[in-house]
Parts: structure tokens; sequence; C-alpha cells
């Protein structure tokens, strides 16, 4: 039987993914894929929609007592983190002492309510929320804000790579914000497993195979990744593989699940997700 796959369109997920999509790493199922922006894809995951799905770190507490969490496969680094975006001529306030700039007055748009994006949003402006957060689909955000529809946006991937194009400015950073609290790296997309559809020790095989086949002949990937890149110049899709696809793709390691805790530990402290218990969030195989 075919392996439901969930993943998103964008470049370093069809990069990782490549080799087992295509039926080219020894000893994996059939997959049968399907391509969605990481909001829905936490919402299909809650009905237990697919065997295998890229969700959000922050989606987890609703998700691990019916999935595994993987250690290799999603999307976790350095100098990778969201960004709040304002338009040039914006004056956002002076920052306070803690560099947040105060967005009380602001209407943000944000790609999803369960999103690491939106979650590391709400934590960084825990003291100064906006008066308003409106959820718009990820494409929509830099030319709302641009036009003036929103006081603030919220984004993350490519969007690194081109939002001076729209005449925005990044008002903060929010990886860098993180990694300066917190000494680690940034946790943004998780690979789980189905509990009872699927190994989660013989997924992880896969797809770690599948990252080393992506890594030992990147051209083979290619025009499956600009297929799916969403009018994305192929070096923005360059760029885009190179910061999103790192040592942690491959294995999340003592770091990487010590930022998972972090997240989900800081962001349960101030009551906005549920308790996660440590066990799950760290040990994917229980």
């Amino acid at each position: 039987m075919a392996l439901s796959l969930a993943i998103s369109p964008c470049p370093n997920d069809t990069f990782v993914f490549h080799a087992l999509v295509h039926g080219l790493v020894p000893g994996a199922p059939p997959v049968d894929v399907t391509y969605a922006d990481v909001d829905v894809t936490n919402t299909a995951a809650e009905r237990g929609a697919f065997d295998l799905v890229k969700v959000s770190y922050a989606a987890l507490p609703w998700l691990l007592d019916d999935h595994h969490l993987l250690p290799c496969g999603g999307a976790l680094g350095r100098g990778c983190g969201p960004l709040v975006l304002t338009r040039g001529d914006r004056d956002p306030g002076q920052p306070d002492g803690s560099g947040r700039a105060d967005l009380s007055g602001a209407t943000v748009a944000v790609p999803g309510d369960r999103t690491t994006a939106y979650l590391l949003f709400r934590l960084w402006a825990a003291e100064r929320p906006p008066a308003r957060i409106e959820v718009v689909p990820f494409h929509e955000i830099m030319p709302g804000v641009a036009a003036g529809r929103y006081d603030a946006g919220l984004v993350i991937h490519e969007a690194r790579f081109t939002y001076p194009r729209h005449g925005l400015t990044a008002l903060v950073d929010l990886g860098e914000w993180w990694e300066a609290h917190t000494g680690l790296p940034i946790p943004l997309g998780a690979i789980l497993a189905r509990r009872g559809a699927v190994d989660p020790e013989a997924a992880a095989g896969w797809i770690r195979e599948s990252v080393r086949r992506a890594w030992a002949d990147p051209a083979a990937s290619r025009e499956y990744v600009l297929a799916h890149a969403q009018e994305m110049e192929p070096d923005v899709v360059d760029r885009h593989i190179g910061l999103y696809v790192n040592e942690f793709t491959a294995d999340l390691g003592d770091a990487g699940f010590a930022a998972v805790q972090a997240l989900l530990g800081r962001a349960a402290d101030a009551g906005l997700v549920p308790q996660t218990s440590s066990s799950l969030a760290t040990a994917w195989t229980s």
C-alpha cells in the first residue's frame, strides 16, 4: 500500500523528499504525496489524515498523542527565523529595552494561528500585543502590508530574500531574537509519523536516505523542485535550500531536541499552548 505524505511545495521540502517521492529509496513503500501550506497540514494532522506529515513545531502539543516526532526531514536551524515586516514609511514606535517595537495599536497579518512563526511572535510581543491579528494566506501577506491593508506582516521562508522588493522593512528577526535569548537553533517545521500507521524508525531511515541522496546529487531534484517553487527565481530557490536544509535536517541531535523542549516549554509556561510531556516531545520512539 502507498504511504500518504503531506509536505509543503517549498524548495526545502521538495529537495529533501524528492528521492522518497520518486521511489528512489531502497525498501521504502510507494508514496502518495499531497502538497499544502503548513497551516493546512497542521489542521489535517489533527484528523490523522496522513501517515507522514510536515507540521509546525508549534502545533505539536495538539498532535503528539497520535503521532511520533521524527528526528529528521524537518526545518530547524540558525539564521532562518521568521521576520516581522512593516512598510518602509511606517513609524513602528521606539523599541523598548527588550528591542520590542510597539505594535499595540497595529493589525498584523500572520500565516496561521498554530505556526511556529506566530508562536514566536506571541512570545516576542507578549508585553505589547497588537490590537488585531488576521490569518492570511502566506502569498498575500507582503502585498497586503505594502498596500497598507495591514500595519505589519509575519513572514517565513523565501520572504527573507524578497521582502525589499515590496518596499518593506524588517522590524525584527524572530530567529535572531530567539537565538539571543536561548542560544538554541530555531525549530520551525517538524515531520510526524502517525502512530499505528507507519514504523517511526523505518520512516526515519527512509527520510535520511532521501536527504543523503539529495545532497549527493542536487541536480537530480532540480526540475521537480522548480516545478513546485511557486514562481521563485532559481537563485532564490538555491538560497532557500541552502538555508533550510542543514545538519538538523539529517538529525535533530541534542541541540535540536533541546530547542523543541525550550519552545514548547516557554510557550506552555506563558499559557499559549497546552503542556506537553517531555518524553513525547523529545523521545521520538516513545
